[in-house]
């Protein structure tokens, strides 16, 4: 009995390759939309005073365009994670498809739950159509006991589960540690650029209220866009490891119906 298993996600050698382009991508924004001559006073990036947000970023520094790249990356990982999940999820509600399973089961309507795990299609659906077949080919056999059946099929539906989840937590780790670098690399631009913007004012020799406001604006951008990527990446990530467990118990109340029917039939 072959075992179905959902594809989906990014492999590692193209999430790798998707960080690496989404920094890429991160340079280029800052380079050539933020540091565009039309932000700054007489079209100087590196002399002229800003006249925007977004030149007011470029004067954040070299730690911009990395957390750019890092937001970016969280947008990217995000999005694969959404459509991953939702096909794992399969075609309808699964609630929907779980209720309509229990309720073949308890009717010996075996072909029906397969017909319609073939129509959900999906993480879930590959879990119930491997405890059905493992249920229907124990069922007639008749060199086990029932106890051996049961066992039988309660690794049929974990072996099942323990392909798909995997598939469902695939770059997760990615999200998680975007939230937690984000705010922290946010704050390494902001340190940095207050050190600058006090060494400057320093070495002006008198005191410059303006220009200091203006650096510590310059540096704050970087906790702006770091908290951003953190904010992000932890919504995203709550959101997902919800979806997920909504999807594993699924699973579960999916399995334990299709074994308690099993153990009830007196077989």
């Amino acid at each position: 009995m072959s075992t179905k298993k959902t594809s989906g996600g990014f492999p590692l050698v193209v999430s790798a390759l998707a960080i690496v382009i989404c920094l890429v991508i991160g340079v280029f924004i800052f380079k050539f939309i933020l540091g565009a001559a039309s932000n700054f006073e007489g079209g100087d990036a590196e002399k002229g005073h800003p006249h925007n947000i977004l030149g007011t970023m470029y004067k954040g520094g070299f730690i911009v365009p990395i957390l750019i790249g890092f937001l970016l990356t969280v947008i990217t990982f995000a999005l694969e994670r959404f459509f991953t999940i939702m096909k794992a999820g399969g075609s309808g509600a699964t609630d929907k498809f779980v209720a309509k399973i229990k309720e073949l089961i308890s009717n010996h309507d075996f072909d029906g739950a397969i017909a319609e795990c073939n129509r959900q299609k999906g993480s879930l659906a590959n879990v119930v159509h491997e405890g059905i077949l493992k249920y229907q080919f124990v069922q007639n056999d008749t060199t086990m006991d029932k106890e051996a059946k049961v066992h039988a099929i309660q690794k049929a539906l974990e072996e099942a589960t323990s392909l798909e989840l995997p598939m469902l937590s695939k770059n997760m780790v990615v999200i998680s540690t975007m939230a937690s670098i984000g705010t922290l690399a946010g704050l390494i631009g902001t340190v940095v650029g207050m050190i600058r913007a006090f060494a400057a004012l320093s070495a002006a020799g008198a005191p410059d209220t303006s220009a200091l406001a203006t650096g510590i604006s310059e540096a704050l951008v970087n906790t702006l866009v770091g908290i951003l990527t953190s904010a992000c990446a932890i919504i995203f990530y709550n959101y997902f490891s919800n979806r997920i467990d909504q999807i594993t118990y699924a699973m579960d109340e999916a399995g334990y119906s299709i074994i308690g029917e099993f153990q009830s039939s007196g077989k």
